[in-house]
């Protein structure tokens, strides 16, 4: 019996079959992770951006595939910014990798795919494999679509306007543009020293251009108040332009005007070396008030208002102290002076008694409290005063009697009670001390007052009976403290009253 042969077995084909497309898939399928049983090697880069790139991209090196992204993840850099941080694999082929190596992730088309650059370095010492490449020696290239991007709308428009403005300068002005041609040669023969000049390290024009940048970084937040100024300038130049013969002189005078700027600037040159320092020295209280500023803007925007309106206080001042100066030279000013130091000197002894009677006794409250009682009789149209008619014994000297030659002193009564004068002057407020010594309304006749009057009559006319009456019901039982006073008048004929209840007895 025959054997029939291998190749004409349809099991045998079908399973090479399918293990060649099983082979063939897992192949296509790890491709972008790399082909298998291919030693490779393994490097972590961090970069700042990750640039969309996706695991799977290329590594290339001279255009060469040198390997691929494995994975890519984020991570916090030395910076503390975030940033991501790719693994990749490379071929075993390349060798090693110099540690001064550079990685840069740039577009591989239009569409937005991306591969890893790999520029190798010259150091001696290469990474191992499982190294970190820092976040210095990485980078990406700039997108097309930021490129782009950066031509919005206000970019646009401004474009537009920009190549309008070009349009509409040289449009009709070939002849001038050709003369202009014809004198560049000479001006540029002229600019030659000017730039060779500028180039001279002395000059310091870098210094220049960088305190340029700080002048117009100053000026950027008073950008509205310079374009007004410029503004403003334009009109005044359009209004000097209209005057071609004093434009002309103006232009003239240039020349000489600039040979003695330079003249001068020869002579400044210490002053302004010394500003120079001054400047320098002056830096940091110039740092200080950068702080200070935001108080000093709101003193200077409160105070402006006031400094404007103090222009009008001081004319108004001004005639105030005009019509003083007046007063004082007029004749009748020092006698109104001195009366009124004549008044105040009168008038604290007055206060200085009278005081004690408000403040201790109460008489003032008691005064107006009587006087509306005195005008609180109800009648048909409102209120009436009380009123009540008072009759008098009849006797010598009597109250009630026309021809009285004397005080009374209940002589001859005929009838009636008898009456005897009260006439206390000057009731005492308070004592020498000070305690409350309310006298007036606190009694009634006393006559043992009358004892200190010529014998045989019974008036009472002095109101200082001996000790202390004390205070009314509503009064105060001493002068209120850092109060002023005094117990009896320091002026008229009453001024030399007794002072205690010694001098009564002796009178």
């Amino acid at each position: 019996m025959r054997r029939g042969s291998i190749a004409a077995n349809p099991v045998l084909i079908g399973a090479v079959t399918l293990l060649v497309v099983v082979v063939a898939t897992f192949l296509s399928y790890n491709a972008n992770k790399g082909l298998p049983f291919v030693p490779t090697t393994s490097l972590k880069v961090r970069v700042a951006n990750g640039a969309n790139l996706v695991p799977g991209n290329e590594i290339r090196s001279g255009g060469n595939r040198v390997g691929v992204v494995e994975a890519m993840k984020p991570v916090r850099l030395a910076g503390g910014e975030t940033g991501a941080e790719l693994t990749l694999k490379l071929d075993k082929r390349l060798g090693d990798v110099p540690r001064d190596s550079t990685f840069r992730i740039r577009p591989r088309s239009a569409l937005g795919l991306k591969y890893v650059e790999l520029t190798t370095g010259r150091s001696e010492k290469p990474f191992r494999s499982g190294d970190t490449v820092p976040a210095s020696q990485a980078g990406s290239a700039t997108e097309l679509d930021d490129v782009l991007g950066m031509f919005d709308e206000p970019t646009r428009a401004a474009s537009r306007t920009n190549l309008r403005g070009f349009g509409d300068t040289f449009a009709g002005r070939g002849v001038s543009v050709g003369r202009t041609l014809e004198e560049l040669p000479p001006l540029l023969r002229s600019l030659e020293p000017v730039m060779r000049n500028l180039a001279d390290p002395d000059t310091e024009l870098d210094r220049f251009f960088t305190e340029l940048g700080d002048t117009a970084r100053v000026l950027a937040p008073v950008s509205p108040q310079n374009a007004a100024l410029f503004t403003s300038m334009a009109d005044t130049f359009e209004a000097v332009g209209r005057d071609r013969g004093a434009l002309k002189a103006f232009i003239a005078k240039s020349p000489p005007t600039m040979d003695a700027a330079i003249s001068s600037f020869r002579v400044q040159r210490p002053f302004l070396a010394d500003l120079e320092g001054f400047g320098e020295d002056f830096a940091p209280a110039t740092a200080e008030l950068r702080g200070a500023l935001p108080p000093l803007n709101d003193a200077v925007r409160v105070g402006t208002p006031v400094q404007r309106r103090a222009v009008e206080l001081n004319e108004e001042t001004g005639k105030t102290l005009d019509s003083l100066r007046e007063l004082a030279e007029a004749p009748g000013t020092n006698a109104a002076l001195r009366g009124i130091g004549a008044t105040v000197a009168t008038l604290n002894p007055q206060l200085r008694f009278y005081g004690p009677h408000v403040t201790v006794c109460n008489h003032w409250n008691y005064f107006w409290t009587y006087l509306a009682e005195h005008f609180s009789e109800e009648d048909a149209s409102g209120h009436a005063q009380r009123a009540m008619g008072n009759v008098t014994g009849r006797q010598d000297n009597s109250a009630g009697s026309m021809g009285a030659k004397g005080g009374a002193n209940g002589e001859n009564v005929l009838e009636g009670n008898a009456q005897y004068l009260q006439n206390p002057a000057y009731g005492a407020a308070i004592t020498p001390t000070g305690e409350a010594d309310c006298e007036a309304g606190q009694r009634g006749w006393l006559e043992r007052n009358a004892r200190f009057h010529e014998p045989g009559k019974l008036i009472s006319r002095d109101s200082r009976a001996p000790g202390a009456q004390g205070p009314t019901f509503s009064g105060r039982a001493r002068v209120p403290e850092g109060q002023t006073y005094t117990h009896q008048p320091e002026t008229g004929p009453y001024r030399h009253l007794p002072q205690s209840e010694t001098e009564l007895g002796g009178r």
